[in-house]
């Protein structure tokens, strides 16, 4: 079966640029030559310690980053070789839930505005009062309330934000969503409630993660598998439960003793 999606041999290197002329001296290996997939369904956890190249790696597969080198393939079809407009229904398909969600949401945009943002450039038929319709559904689905609708990002708290921000996710029907460290901005019982949410969205829509975290203990609650990555490379791939018994990599074991115990 071909897997939902295929990222083989994936490098993004940054030029470091140096004098007045700007020459390029050196290149930070942000990632460097990693490969991995993610079935149809499943949520596969990329983690890691900061700077170790998993949201480059997230940032490249919705071409946020640009690609050095390696392929990225969805369903099959090389998305490096796709034109910016042959590209746009694969953007529809693969979404993002960003880490922060104060920053990740417009102060002056209302979230029917938020929301409704995507609606009117992936679905530019749908009319107003259709798209009313749909924004009041995805707000329920998240959890939040009709009163909502015509609120701006100032008057929530960062759980609700966050919630914003999925629903905006939601709301162009994607398959494959890449949560890029979701609940590390939240407070520890609202990081439940977020991870809560997105297990059941995935029950209920059928949706595909790939959940990128430094946190290896919301990694063990969501992830069937475990990708572990450090300094551009992927130095342990491994179904979650083996992992967590028996790490086989220093850096791994580094991390997993770095786990709090409560």
């Amino acid at each position: 079966m071909t897997p939902l999606l295929e990222v083989t041999d994936l490098k993004v290197h940054f030029p470091v640029r140096r004098g007045v002329l700007q020459r390029v001296t050196n290149h930070i290996r942000a990632v460097d030559g990693i490969s991995f997939t993610v079935p149809a369904g499943a949520t596969v956890g990329l983690v890691g310690e900061s700077g170790s190249g998993k949201s480059t790696t997230g940032k490249a597969i919705i071409r946020l980053a640009p690609i050095t080198s390696g392929t990225i393939s969805y369903r099959g079809t090389n998305l490096g070789q796709l034109s910016r407009a042959d590209f746009l229904p694969y953007r529809k398909k693969i979404q993002m839930i960003f880490q922060d969600p104060y920053n990740s949401l417009n102060p002056r945009m209302t979230v029917e505005g938020i929301v409704g943002e995507a609606l009117e450039i992936h679905f530019p038929k749908m009319n107003r009062a259709a798209r009313r319709t749909r924004i009041l559904e995805l707000l329920a689905l998240v959890g939040l309330e009709t009163k909502h609708f015509d609120r701006y990002p100032h008057e929530f708290s960062g759980g609700q934000r966050q919630r914003i921000g999925i629903a905006r996710t939601l709301a162009v029907e994607p398959e494959l969503i890449i949560c890029d460290e979701p609940v590390s901005a939240l407070d520890v019982s609202v990081q439940a409630q977020i991870v809560n949410l997105l297990q059941d969205l995935q029950s209920q829509l059928k949706l595909t993660y790939l959940f990128i975290s430094h946190d290896l203990a919301v990694v063990e609650h969501l992830c069937s598998h475990v990708l572990v990555m450090q300094n551009g490379l992927i130095v342990e791939s491994a179904e979650a439960d083996e992992l967590y018994r028996n790490p086989q990599h220093e850096y791994t074991r580094r991390l997993l003793a770095a786990v709090p115990d409560f």
